[in-house]
């Protein structure tokens, strides 16, 4: 392929992704009164992982939280396995293989894609 074409093919991916993240940010708007950032959303699915809602979370179990929302959405690619629940309800995972190293801006990417996965594959916002 052509560089000027796998340039094209890159923006266009990138794009699609920003334009089917607007669409989620635009639903949490609806849903919430509000329009989460990425660590938003990742606290949110780390609420829903964990199925405890709770008026207050300290900062270590906020942590937690997003840590447990991480590995729930690199588990439809095979870096993490839901290996069950603590005594307290939390879900414990086993990395299965290393999560690519990457510049910020495509890690960044790299979660919203799968976050994105998640919502799609989980119907929390058909």
């Amino acid at each position: 392929m052509k560089p000027a074409a796998y340039l094209c093919n890159m923006l266009q991916a990138e794009d699609d992704l920003q334009s089917r993240w607007w669409k989620l940010e635009e639903k949490m708007l609806q849903r919430f009164g509000k329009k989460p950032d990425l660590e938003g959303i990742l606290f949110l699915i780390g609420i829903q992982e964990l199925g405890d809602i709770r008026e207050k979370f300290t900062k270590e179990q906020k942590q937690d939280l997003m840590h447990v929302a991480v590995c729930t959405v690199l588990t439809s690619s095979g870096y993490y396995l839901r290996e069950g629940h603590d005594d307290d309800g939390w879900p414990h995972f086993r990395q299965l293989k290393a999560v690519p190293a990457l510049p910020l801006p495509e890690q960044e990417a790299f979660l919203k894609d799968h976050v994105l996965l998640y919502f799609q594959q989980s119907g929390l916002f058909d």
